[in-house]
């Protein structure tokens, strides 16, 4: 990956822990509970690059700082995407924000998607909820260079058809020939005509070969372990199948030990893991 995105931190390696400044440039309300943040320098006109999958920490001053994927496209510099679901006290003191207002930020941190291993390869991107958030620089990457791979293939699943993230864009993924998308629900509504069951009922229908297919998988916990058992019904090998956890990071180094989890740091060591280097640990509980 290193020869496909040269990493550029936000923050100078002497003082990984100083935010630096931005300005929320665009707002953009996703759900009912989740919101896109676009984010520009606040004070100069400096470039971003980053890995899909990687990272940022999101510090609002006074009340507190979040770690959330970056889920904007690795190929355009002059800003950062996040997604964010207010579920705590910081990330429903961000839903507040207006265009202007100012963020901290430190990052990228962690170890992405691996684009570098998936080329010349079938690609399956699975996303459950607020996953598709840190897939998407994955999808956009694999999309602006699709010559690179051979089929993609997308499964999104949400409970309801009012959660899904950026309906406008799966619209536009749909209607291109040369990726599949395949959308499901836990639970439809009335005027709801689309495929009703849990993200994994959707695998039969991704038409790759799962002896050459590299997975990359994102949601609650639960749906990647399925999701996982599923693949290895098709006899997709462990190596190839990546999974992003989601712990709570603290410090993005690795240095305060909250994301622990097992051996490794989520923050450093993750979040993009490939699943046999975490087989042993996933599913239990307390770690």
């Amino acid at each position: 990956m290193a020869q496909l995105f040269e990493q550029r931190a936000y923050v100078s390696s002497e003082q990984p822990m100083f935010p630096q400044l931005f300005s929320i440039n665009k707002v953009k309300v996703e759900t009912h509970d989740t919101f896109t943040f676009e984010l520009v320098p606040h004070a100069s006109d400096e470039k971003f690059l980053f890995q899909p999958g990687q990272f940022n920490m999101l510090y609002m001053f006074g009340i507190g700082e979040v770690p959330i994927s970056i889920s904007g496209d690795p190929t355009k510099h002059t800003s950062l995407t996040h997604t964010i679901r207010a579920v705590g006290t910081v990330t429903k003191a961000m839903q507040k924000l207006k265009r202007g207002s100012i963020l901290g930020v430190r990052g990228p941190f962690g170890i992405g998607w691996p684009i570098s291993e998936a080329q010349g390869n079938d690609v399956l991107i699975i996303a459950g909820g607020i996953g598709l958030a840190p897939l998407r620089p994955s999808l956009y990457y694999i999309l602006a260079h699709r010559e690179k791979f051979k089929k993609v293939v997308l499964l999104y699943g949400t409970r309801t058809p009012n959660d899904f993230l950026y309906l406008k864009e799966i619209e536009q993924w749909c209607a291109r020939l040369d990726v599949d998308v395949y959308v499901t629900v836990d639970r439809g509504t009335q005027d709801w005509r689309g495929n009703i069951g849990v993200v994994t009922t959707l695998v039969p229908k991704a038409a790759v070969d799962f002896q050459k297919t590299v997975a990359m998988i994102c949601g609650p916990e639960i749906m990647m372990r399925f999701s996982v058992q599923e693949l290895q019904k098709r006899g997709m090998k462990l190596e190839n199948i990546f999974v992003s956890m989601e712990r709570n990071m603290k410090c993005g180094i690795g240095f305060c030990g909250h994301c622990q989890y097992g051996n490794f740091f989520i923050c450093k060591d993750g979040p993009v893991f490939p699943f046999p280097k975490i087989q042993h640990l996933f599913g239990k509980r307390e770690l």
